[in-house]
């Protein structure tokens, strides 16, 4: 593919390094160093690639293989280091391989050691504070995204699922590590999880286990947030509804009639950050509902218009300007959808190339892996197979003949010629198969 994708008809529309720790290897370079050179190697490598070698003026090539051998010798000591007795040791590997998973692919190299790393992040996961547990889980789900699904991200997200799905119910955890594993899980299960839809429906309860904690109770009050929830429940309702779009038409049915008027009420909620995710979740929902029937009516949706017009126009004082603002603009958005179907649409570039996020399930979608994958999305976006099938993009581009195909040939085999899509595929195509009703 060439050029921007065809619009859609409905569609208008900071790492922490982890400190010094003090401890010198054989090189004297500390964790920091290490880390910082890791990704030093990692942009010279991908500027290496990017650039036409010179035929003439005397200037020696750029010997690309080099960099690359230097730059999987760096990760192969942040490996080590993640089996490191220092908890800093191990907290600025994890960092380490975090920046170099977001920049560039790595494929090959993960191949190899897959089941290394699967063991050191589950270790991190079970025996490390808080700080190291939110950095695996990150790992854990930019590894997923790496290795791209198949049978060897099911195999991974089997063994890691249940972990993950530990820290972020248990209420003695550390916040930040249960945020980042809701957030892992979510991709992890996106990207990885069986065709029976086994671990779909068992993602998405721990999910909703955590979320509804913010729901009314019987007598319609909203509890009162303990601190760092907002931020907990936000997560684990993303992370959900990115779920959601792949369940069958039965199961959204039962989700819809079940969620949707609990979600309405907490658009009351105390927290704007809270109340954004829940209005987009809300679109998400309807916008699923509509595309499995268009006769689809919300039950009081007068209400529901009338509560998104305050958010839209709040003019709160005691709120923060800014969040006053975000909160006016995406309300705006999410009740133009409602009430005419009308969506803001987006234009993404990477490249020469560029995606329409031009509905509430793509830009679920888009912002997960962006929130994993963070600067380095577009990346992935132009040269990661995953990425490209899920939004639709064709096989990746070889504009520069110093990129040798070879460097993903494999990956492209891998994907492209095997059964490692599954059920993502369906966000491709809107009619979701009646024999996947059975979950």
């Amino acid at each position: 593919m060439t050029g921007d994708m065809p619009r859609s008809k409905k569609g208008k529309r900071s790492s922490n390094k982890g400190g010094r720790n003090g401890v010198k290897g054989e090189s004297g370079a500390s964790d920091d160093d290490l880390a910082s050179d890791v990704l030093s190697h990692y942009s010279s490598a991908s500027e290496s690639a990017s650039v036409l070698e010179e035929g003439t003026g005397g200037g020696e090539p750029v010997d690309d293989q080099t960099a690359q051998e230097e730059t999987e010798d760096k990760l192969k000591q942040c490996i080590d280091n993640l089996m490191d007795k220092s908890a800093k040791t191990r907290l600025a590997a994890l960092e380490s391989l975090r920046g170099a998973f977001s920049s560039r692919l790595l494929y090959d190299f993960l191949m190899e050691r897959r089941l290394t790393i699967s063991d050191c992040l589950e270790r991190s996961l079970r025996k490390g504070g808080g700080e190291e547990q939110a950095a695996a889980a990150t790992v854990c789900a930019q590894l997923c995204v790496q290795l791209g699904g198949g049978d060897e991200g099911e195999e991974g997200f089997k063994i890691l699922r249940p972990v993950l799905s530990t820290i972020m119910i248990d209420n003695g955890a550390s916040v930040v590590a249960r945020q980042s594993c809701a957030r892992a899980l979510g991709m992890c299960c996106y990207v990885s999880a069986a065709e029976d839809g086994e671990d779909l429906v068992k993602s998405m309860s721990h999910l909703e286990s955590v979320f509804t904690a913010s729901y009314p109770n019987r007598e319609g009050a909203l509890p009162i947030p303990k601190a760092g929830a907002s931020g907990l429940h936000s997560a684990a309702l993303h992370a959900w509804a990115l779920l959601v779009t792949l369940c069958p038409a039965s199961r959204l049915t039962m989700l819809l009639d079940l969620h949707l008027p609990k979600l309405q009420a907490c658009l009351e909620s105390s927290d704007v950050n809270y109340r954004i995710a829940v209005g987009e979740t809300i679109a998400l929902l309807v916008e699923l509902a509509r595309d499995l029937d268009r006769e689809f009516e919300l039950e009081d949706s007068d209400t529901l218009c009338e509560c998104l017009k305050g958010l839209a126009t709040d003019g709160n004082k005691h709120r923060a300007k800014n969040d006053r603002r975000k909160q006016r603009s995406i309300f705006r958005e999410v009740l133009h959808y409602i009430e005419n179907e009308d969506f803001t649409e987006e234009k993404i570039r990477f490249g020469v190339e560029g995606i329409y996020i031009d509905s509430w399930m793509r830009r679920r979608v888009y912002d997960a892996f962006k929130e994993v994958l963070e600067s380095g999305v577009r990346h992935h976006l132009q040269f990661n197979p995953l990425l490209r099938d899920i939004f639709g993009l064709g096989a990746p581009l070889i504009l520069d003949a110093s990129i040798k195909a070879s460097k993903i040939s494999r990956f492209e085999k891998h994907l492209f010629n095997s059964a490692a899509f599954k059920a993502r595929t369906k966000i491709r195509n809107k009619v979701r198969d009646k024999r996947a009703d059975v979950m």
